[in-house]
């Protein structure tokens, strides 16, 4: 993802028409792009790493004292075309793009530069395959063939029988999913099992803000896979993309899922601390996300429940193969540097807090 996706600019735009409801709008008016977007407007819209077909539901603008789920300023509740209702969400301006020609070819460009990349890495894992005498291309593709009509990619051969729809359309029809299996390191896992007894168990909470941050984290990922050697396919033009994907997903999944029960209040005073208070000047809290404040203890629950998270959407197998390869790497990354990344003692919370949370 570019980083038009993940940036966001709450006074670059001003409205042309309000409803009755407030914050809400039929039509917006950009002044930093000169676009106008109204409600029920397909569109495009990054999510993850690539671009998909939405439609805008909801156009918003969110106060401190009610951002809901949104950014403040004008956000867009969109539909992914061929998504469940589940992963409709607010977006920002520059996630979102017009269905014309040059938003078509944008959203082309990137499909295409990640499948050549993937297809890249199939090929050299191939020749490798076949130097050492383990198993030749075709050995592979027949075995995976004969095994569930499929490629080694995870996209079945076309023509194959029993072939269903890569995709699930908004009528509900059930579509197959492209697994996504993960290599968790014994370290990161005996980390998980620590940090699930340290909150439920002995009731403490994670430092926050942390430091480093998901988002340090992530810049820290993306500067070590272009400056090492690797066997990504096209790091320089993949990593920022992937990253940014990946803390778009960690900051849409962060107050949703990541978070065990007696956390849920230290969300809420966070939020309010740094982003809904009435306190808080809009130009501070513009740029704050959970992954400007959330650190690696969280991190790594997205990245064991991103399994199912991609299983929920639509990514093909090609973009899922890509995502894990990177995530897989990344997760190594979480190994090696454990020492500077985790929390090694979690707070023991005031007394006051611990009432407020059985209340």
């Amino acid at each position: 993802m570019s980083g038009e996706a993940s940036t966001s600019d709450a006074g670059s735009s001003k409205t042309a028409k309000t409803s009755t409801a407030k914050g809400t709008l039929t039509t917006l008016h950009s002044t930093a792009t000169n676009q106008q977007w109204k409600i029920n407007e397909k569109c495009l819209c990054y999510h993850g790493p690539l671009i998909y077909e939405a439609k805008i539901l909801k156009i918003r603008v969110f106060t401190p004292e009610d951002t809901e789920n949104g950014e403040i300023g004008p956000n867009f509740l969109v539909h992914y075309k061929g998504w469940k209702q589940t992963w409709d969400e607010w977006v920002t301006e520059p996630r979102i793009l017009k269905l014309d020609e040059a938003g078509i070819a944008k959203q082309k460009s990137l499909s295409q530069s990640a499948l050549a990349a993937q297809a890249g890495a199939n090929a050299a894992a191939g020749k490798m395959k076949d130097a050492s005498g383990k198993a030749s291309t075709a050995n592979a593709s027949g075995a995976s063939a004969s095994a569930g009509g499929s490629t080694r990619s995870g996209i079945r051969k076309e023509g194959a029988r029993g072939t269903k729809r890569a995709r699930e359309d908004d009528d509900g029809h059930t579509a197959r999913r492209s697994e996504m299996k993960l290599a968790v390191p014994e370290v990161l896992k005996v980390l998980l099992v620590d940090d699930w007894e340290a909150v439920t168990k002995n009731h403490q909470l994670v430092t926050l803000p942390r430091s480093p941050t998901v988002r340090q984290i992530l810049s820290q990922f993306e500067d070590h896979v272009k400056t090492t050697t690797t066997s990504l396919p096209s790091p320089t033009l993949l990593t920022h993309t992937i990253c940014s994907g990946l803390q778009i997903y960690f900051d849409r999944s962060c107050g949703m899922s990541l978070l065990y029960r007696f956390e849920r209040h230290q969300y809420a005073e966070v939020r309010k601390k740094y982003i809904t208070g009435p306190q808080v000047k809009i130009e501070e809290s513009s740029d704050i996300e959970m992954s400007s404040i959330y650190g690696g203890e969280h991190l790594l629950r997205m990245l064991v429940s991103l399994p199912q998270m991609v299983a929920n959407s639509q990514m093909d197998g090609e973009s899922v193969s890509l995502v894990k390869e990177y995530v897989n790497e990344l997760l190594r990354y979480l190994e090696s540097n454990k020492d500077s990344i985790f929390q090694r003692e979690y707070d023991t919370p005031s007394e006051s807090y611990g009432n407020t949370v059985r209340s």
